[in-house]
C-alpha cells in the first residue's frame, strides 16, 4: 500500500500554491467529495481559484445541472458531461476560455449496503483537454468518513494537475488502480470548442483539416456508427452521384457539448469509411447556413421533427420561418424511411408542410432498409462490459 499522507489542513502550503496560480475554475460535485470545496474555502487566496462550487446532490438536481437525466448517476460519461457544464460556466463567469471545469461522482459507503462497487469518477474539462480518472474503492477497507476523505484528496490531485501543481500521495491501495483517460485536443477542435471556427472537415484516413465544403452531409450523433449508416451513406453517394461527409455537432440543443474524448472516440468509427465534418450546429437552421446548397441527408424520423413547432418552443411561426430559410438556401433533404411502432414509415407516409415537401426527395423501402437502432446497440455494448 502506498505511503499514507492526510489531506491538507486549512494553512496547507499545497492548497495555497494552488491559489497562487492563474487557474480559475468551477467545481461541481456529487454522492462525494464535497471535502474538497471545504479545504480550498478554507484555505486564503480562494476568491483567486474558485468561481463556484456546487453539490448537485439529489437525482433531479444533477440532471438540472446536466440539463438531462443522465444514463447513468455514477460513471466517467457523468463526470465529463458535469466537468463540460462547469466549464461553460466558468466561461460565463469570466468571459474567458483559459478556465477549467471540474467534476466529482461517487458512490461511497452508506447507512445500507450497496451492491455495486463502491466508486469514483472525477473529470477535468479545459479549452485544450478533457482528462477522466476512475477508482474502486475496496469494499470494507475504509468506513463513509474515510472514504469522503480520500475521494477529496483525489479531487484535490485532479484540480492541482489542472494548476500544473504536485499531487498528493494518498493511501489508495495497490489494487485501487486509477484508471485515467486523456485527450489533448489538436488546434482545430479548440478552435470549433471556442467559438473561432465554425466547422472542421476531417479526411477519413490523414485527420488533415480541408478546405473543401461539402455537398452531401449525414448529421447524426453516431453514437454508435452501424451497418445502417453505412448503407444509408453508400445509396446517397450513388443517388446524388457526389461523395457523402458525416456531420457531428458537438453542440446538442438539450444536454452539454461532446468533449474532446467523446469527440475523439466518436470521429474513429470513420476511419476507412468517410470523412466527417464537426460543427456547432445542433439545429438543421443552423446546418443550412453553415452549408447552403449542401443536401442533409436524414430519416422519416428527423424530418418529421424539422416539421414539428415543439422543436420550436412551441411556435409554429418560428418553426415555418426555419423551414424557409432552409428552402431559401437552396437546402434539400434526402429521406430515408425508418421502422417505428407502427411499422416501416417513408415519406410518402408523413404529414409534411408543403414547404418543407417540395425540398424532399425519398429513398423507397425496396432501395433500403435497415431496422437498427443505435440506443438498442448502446444497450447491447453496455451488457457485454
Amino acid at each position: 500500500m502506498a505511503v499514507k499522507q492526510n489531506v491538507p489542513t486549512s494553512d496547507d502550503d499545497w492548497v495555497r500554491a494552488i491559489h497562487d496560480t492563474p487557474l480559475q475554475l468551477v467545481l461541481v460535485v456529487t454522492g462525494g467529495g464535497s471535502g474538497a470545496i471545504a479545504r480550498l474555502l478554507e484555505t486564503p487566496g480562494a476568491s483567486r481559484t474558485v468561481l463556484e462550487a456546487a453539490v448537485p446532490y439529489a437525482a433531479p438536481a444533477l440532471a438540472n445541472w446536466l440539463g438531462a437525466e443522465p444514463e447513468h448517476y455514477c460513471s466517467s460519461d457523468t463526470a465529463r458531461a458535469m466537468s463540460m457544464v462547469a466549464w461553460q460556466r466558468a466561461q460565463h463567469w469570466t468571459g474567458d476560455t483559459q478556465v477549467a471545469g471540474i467534476a466529482c461522482t461517487a458512490s461511497l459507503a452508506s447507512d445500507r449496503p450497496k451492491r455495486g462497487p463502491h466508486r469514483v469518477h472525477l473529470a477535468c474539462q479545459t479549452a485544450e483537454l478533457t482528462m477522466t480518472q476512475s477508482v474502486e474503492f475496496v469494499k470494507g477497507r475504509r468506513n463513509r468518513r474515510e472514504e469522503e476523505a480520500l475521494t477529496a484528496a483525489l479531487l484535490l490531485n485532479v484540480i492541482a494537475e489542472a494548476a500544473s501543481v504536485a499531487r498528493l500521495t494518498t493511501d489508495l491501495g495497490d489494487d485501487e488502480p486509477i484508471v485515467s483517460a486523456r485527450c489533448d485536443a489538436p488546434a482545430p477542435w479548440r478552435e470549433l470548442m471556442t467559438g473561432a471556427l465554425t466547422h472542421v472537415l476531417i479526411a477519413d484516413t490523414d485527420d488533415k483539416q480541408h478546405d473543401n465544403t461539402p455537398r452531401v452531409l449525414f448529421p447524426g450523433a453516431f453514437h454508435p456508427l452501424h451497418e445502417g449508416h453505412r448503407r444509408i451513406a453508400a445509396i446517397a453517394a450513388r443517388r446524388l452521384a457526389a461523395p457523402v461527409t458525416f456531420e457531428l455537432s458537438i453542440e446538442n440543443v438539450d444536454k452539454p457539448p461532446l468533449d474532446y474524448l467523446e469527440i475523439e472516440r466518436r470521429c474513429g468509427q470513420f476511419a476507412g469509411v468517410g470523412a466527417v465534418c464537426l460543427t456547432r450546429a445542433p439545429t438543421f437552421l443552423g446546418k443550412a447556413e453553415l452549408f447552403p446548397g449542401a443536401t442533409f441527408v436524414v430519416g422519416a424520423d428527423t424530418i418529421i421533427r424539422i416539421a414539428a413547432p415543439r422543436y420550436y418552443g412551441n411556435d409554429p411561426a418560428a418553426c415555418r420561418a426555419a423551414i424557409q430559410r432552409i428552402a431559401a438556401l437552396g437546402c434539400r433533404f434526402l429521406v430515408f424511411g425508418r421502422l417505428d411502432d407502427n411499422g416501416f414509415v417513408t415519406l410518402a407516409d408523413l404529414s409534411l408542410p408543403s414547404e418543407l415537401r417540395a425540398i424532399c426527395d425519398e429513398v423507397d423501402e425496396d432501395a433500403f432498409r435497415a431496422d437498427v437502432s443505435s440506443t438498442e446497440l448502446r444497450q447491447a455494448a453496455a451488457d457485454d462490459e
